[in-house]
C-alpha cells in the first residue's frame, strides 16, 4: 500500500473517530478581509488553538503541551486550526493577535497567551476561573473531590 494511500486513510480514520479534535482548514481571500476573517475564527467557538499541526497530531512540543493542558481540564472539543498549512493564516493570527509565536489561544474571542502563559495559568489555578467565565467546568475540580 502506498505511503499517500495509509497517510489519507489514517487522517480519514482519525477525522471520523474525533471530528472535534480534527484541524479545520481556512483559507484567506485577501490581506484586506483578514483581519475579519481570524475575528470570525476566534469568536465562533469558546475555545480556539492556533498551532503548528493538530490537536491530534501536534508538531511541536509547545503545540502539544497546550492540547495536553486543555485535555488535564476536560477541554476536548475546541477548535484547532493547523497553521503550517497556510503561510497567509499564520502571518494574519500573528497580526490580530500582535503575538509572534504559536500556539496561540484564544477563549470567546479574546486572546489568551502562548503555551508559556496556558502553563502559568494552569499551575496558577487561573484557567480554571478562565475556562468557567467561558461556560466550561474543569475537570480537574472533579478531581479534587
Amino acid at each position: 500500500m502506498s505511503q499517500l494511500l495509509v497517510t489519507s486513510t489514517r487522517a480519514a480514520l482519525v477525522r471520523l473517530c474525533r471530528p472535534a479534535l480534527a484541524a479545520k482548514n481556512v483559507r484567506l481571500l485577501s490581506n484586506s478581509d483578514s483581519k475579519q476573517s481570524i475575528h470570525e475564527l476566534v469568536t465562533k467557538d469558546d475555545v480556539v488553538v492556533f498551532m503548528k499541526g493538530t490537536a491530534i497530531e501536534p508538531r511541536c512540543g509547545f503545540s502539544n503541551a497546550v492540547v495536553q493542558v486543555l485535555r488535564m481540564h476536560g477541554v476536548d472539543n475546541f477548535a484547532n486550526y493547523n497553521v503550517l498549512e497556510d503561510e497567509g493564516i499564520r502571518q494574519a493570527v500573528k497580526e490580530y493577535s500582535d503575538w509572534p509565536t504559536f500556539p496561540q489561544v484564544f477563549f470567546n474571542g479574546d486572546f489568551i497567551g502562548g503555551c508559556d502563559i496556558m502553563m502559568q495559568m494552569h499551575q496558577s489555578g487561573d484557567l480554571v476561573e478562565e475556562l468557567k467565565k467561558v461556560g466550561i467546568r474543569s475537570a480537574l475540580l472533579d478531581r479534587e473531590n
